[in-house]
Formats: C-alpha cells, sequence, structure tokens
C-alpha cells in the first residue's frame, strides 16, 4: 500500500505510478525507428551538439580561410561544408518531425482520456446531483436556484463540439 506523502492521498499517489508505469511501457515498445529518432532529437537539442558544432565548423571554416599555418585548405569554395550542412539539416527535420510525431499522438491520446474522464465525472455528478434532490424532497427542504435545473441536464459532448465549432467559425479562428 502506498503511504500518503506529501499531502496526496494514496489514490492520487497510486495514479501517478500506475501511468509512470504505462508511460515506461509504451517508450519500452515504441519501434527501434521511433526510439532513434527521439535519441538524435533529444542530442541534437542539446548543448552539447551545439558546441560539437562550433567547433568542427569552425574548425572547418579556419582552416579554409588560411588562419591555420601549415594546414591545407581542402574546401576553400565551403560547397563541401554546405552540402554537409544542407543534408544535415534534412536528417534533423525529419527526425524532429517523427518525434514531434509521437509526440501529438500522445497528446491526443491524453486528450482522449481526459475528455472521457471529464465525461464520466460530469455524468456521476449529475446523478448525485439527482440523488441530492431526491433526499432534498424526502426532508422536505426546497431549493430556489434556477442554476439547479441545469445540473440535472446531461452534457452532450457532440453538441459541445457543434456549438465550439460553430463559436468558432463565428469568431472567423480556423
Amino acid at each position: 500500500m502506498i503511504e500518503p506523502r506529501h499531502g496526496m492521498g494514496a489514490t492520487l499517489r497510486q495514479n501517478i505510478e500506475d501511468l509512470t508505469t504505462r508511460q515506461r511501457e509504451d517508450t519500452e515498445r515504441a519501434p527501434l525507428s521511433d526510439k532513434v529518432a527521439d535519441r538524435i532529437t533529444r542530442f541534437t537539442g542539446s548543448m552539447t551538439f551545439v558546441v560539437l558544432h562550433l567547433v568542427l565548423f569552425g574548425a572547418w571554416i579556419s582552416v579554409n580561410l588560411g588562419v591555420i599555418p601549415g594546414v591545407p585548405r581542402f574546401d576553400p569554395t565551403f560547397v563541401a561544408l554546405a552540402m554537409i550542412a544542407s543534408v544535415e539539416a534534412i536528417f534533423l527535420s525529419t527526425f524532429v518531425l517523427i518525434s514531434q510525431n509521437r509526440m501529438a499522438a500522445t497528446a491526443d491520446r491524453r486528450a482522449d482520456l481526459d475528455l472521457h474522464v471529464s465525461l464520466l465525472t460530469e455524468h456521476e455528478l449529475t446523478k448525485l446531483a439527482g440523488l441530492v434532490e431526491r433526499i432534498a424532497d424526502k426532508l422536505d427542504i426546497r431549493s430556489d436556484d434556477p442554476a439547479f435545473a441545469e445540473i440535472h441536464a446531461n452534457v452532450e459532448p457532440v453538441q459541445v463540439l457543434d456549438a465550439l465549432d460553430q463559436s468558432r467559425k463565428e469568431k472567423g479562428i480556423d
């Protein structure tokens, strides 16, 4: 059993552990190509990568400008350097896109989970409001709050999406 720490209950801590375990399992099950793309993207997004390029390109440029005496120029027009940099940019952008696509898919899954949990919560709260109203009726307690009537209506997600789409169209968004 998980003990509550830092003001979090056992259920919340268990949920965190379950989701962390699931994320680790998903990462382990990812295809080799995704793992390679993620590692490359992680490295190319680091300061080590920047420093490495500063050193390599700086040395290349220095040699080919003739700044370093005794070292022969091998690319005085920098055509080879430009080609290497272009090819590298093509591959790096592809690796970044692969990683972004995977991250977008993960974000979509999380958004779906969030939507389903929210809809379930809303449904449960609607049922609970009905139960509370029946208890209030039994005890002869009346509520004059007109907003209370809204609590009894289940939210229809498709209608909400349609209303959001219509609102975005009216505001010129999308």
